[in-house]
């Protein structure tokens, strides 16, 4: 699994939409609230839709090298087998699991994630159930200096508990694609995430997950960064088409995508026209997380 996230082409596919994002989820995928009449139904009907997305021909290590996932569909499963296994026994694609528990009240320009007292036991079930490495996402909505120095220090402070159960953490500090000081927020974040890793013990890696920048390769020392296995990004927002062309024009980053990876899907489309639009989108955010 290792291997396969370190070297291999093709992205990462973020299926862990969690409790606040479901519903918006569920509705591009044209389920609407009236489908559903309490939190069971509602995550088991998100359930399904990601079942049918991995269980789709062209859902496998080839092209999707790993995937997110929601606790409940680590605990859930797919044709009677438990969705971690599923993913890597039945498809090759490398389970990763969402651990944090949503993020606070902004404060200094940004969204710490919320405190997580339950950490270590969910990260012993997740070793239990074949899971490879997590993934907790916090949010910077402006250029601050004491609040991104914060919410990366954090990331890593949890990063290194993460490590203690020898999963692999994807530190994900989204920058907010629309604010006006989105490039001077990036360049605060660079050197801020570059002074955590280097303090790194050397026998230890992390992966990052990074909005796509406003500047070109504005990453690329952290993708050579020697403390870093992966460095992905998120489409933050942005379109398919303009996701996979900012990705493109990045060097070495590749895509963790997951409302343009389910974008142009219903739950109307029969198997058929699910899969072959799910293999177009499959093929379109690969060729442009080669093409950097």
């Amino acid at each position: 699994m290792a291997r396969q996230i370190a070297e291999k082409n093709g992205f990462i596919a973020a299926l862990d939409q969690s409790g606040g994002s479901t519903p918006k989820a569920l509705r591009l995928y044209g389920v609407n609230e009236d489908a559903y009449s309490n939190d069971e139904e509602m995550f088991s009907l998100i359930h399904d839709m990601r079942a049918r997305i991995i269980k789709a021909p062209a859902f496998n290590g080839e092209k999707v090298i790993g995937a997110i996932l929601f606790e409940r569909t680590m605990d859930g499963e797919v044709d009677g087998t438990p969705t971690a296994e599923y993913l890597w026994n039945e498809h090759q694609v490398v389970p990763f699991l969402k651990v944090d528990k949503g993020l606070a009240d902004e404060a200094n320009g940004v969204q710490l994630m919320k405190p997580m007292p339950d950490l270590d036991s969910l990260l012993e079930r997740a070793v239990s159930k074949g899971i490879f490495g997590t993934k907790m996402r916090s949010v910077i909505h402006a250029a601050n200096p004491e609040g991104i120095a914060a919410i990366v220090a954090q990331q890593f402070d949890v990063g290194r508990q993460i490590l203690g159960h020898g999963l692999m953490p994807i530190i994900e500090p989204e920058v907010t694609i629309t604010i006006s000081d989105k490039a001077e927020a990036e360049d605060i974040l660079l050197a801020e995430i570059t002074k955590q890793l280097d303090a790194l013990g050397e026998d230890k890696q992390v992966m990052l997950k990074l909005s796509l920048p406003t500047k070109a390769n504005q990453y690329k020392s952290l993708v050579e960064h020697p403390r870093v296995m992966r460095v992905v990004a998120l489409s933050g927002g942005y379109s398919r088409t303009d996701a996979c062309d900012k990705l493109s024009q990045n060097t070495g980053m590749i895509a963790s995508f997951s409302r343009a990876l389910t974008e142009g899907l219903s739950a109307q489309q029969s198997d058929e026209d699910f899969n072959t639009t799910l293999a177009a989108t499959i093929d379109n955010i690969c060729a442009a997380s080669a093409a950097g």
